[in-house]
């Protein structure tokens, strides 16, 4: 997993306090976003608040719905999921993104950086463990 250094708000300690942390989708397959639904309601403590299928719907819809958590696919058509997430952080630093993909991170790990996401997780690997843990991690840093 790739991490990259953020500082988050006190929003973060939402599990302790048995709040659910609400979770934005963007990828532009509904198979994957079907996918990610799933593993979100089986993650106690999380809630799925809505989706978006491009990197400008998904800026969109963080102004809109103030999610906790955006997950957010690396390769998405019109602006990609690392710029998209540089965007939402830069307008909205109390939300956090983790990035998935099916591609290998190193195809663009030097942007990941730059991104400001928490994360990145590949497709194959997410889960409800994951989702937790890269959660986890994120509070913890701060």
């Amino acid at each position: 997993m790739v991490q990259a250094p953020l500082a988050l708000p006190a929003s973060r300690t939402k599990l302790r306090w048995g709040m659910a942390v609400q979770v934005l989708i963007c990828d532009d397959q509904e198979a994957f976003r079907a996918a990610a639904r799933e593993v979100v309601s089986a993650t106690k403590g999380f809630e799925v608040v809505g989706e978006a299928q491009t990197g400008e719907e998904s800026i969109v819809a963080a102004g809109r719905l103030h999610p906790d958590l955006v997950l957010m696919d690396v390769q998405l058509p019109g602006i990609d999921g690392l710029e998209a997430s540089r965007r939402i952080r830069a307008a909205h630093p109390d939300v956090a993104v983790l990035l998935l993909s099916t591609y290998d991170p190193e195809d663009f790990a030097a942007r990941i950086d730059g991104s400001g996401a928490i994360a990145f997780i590949p497709k194959a690997a997410f889960g409800p463990d994951r989702l937790t843990e890269a959660w986890a991690r994120a509070a913890s840093a701060k």
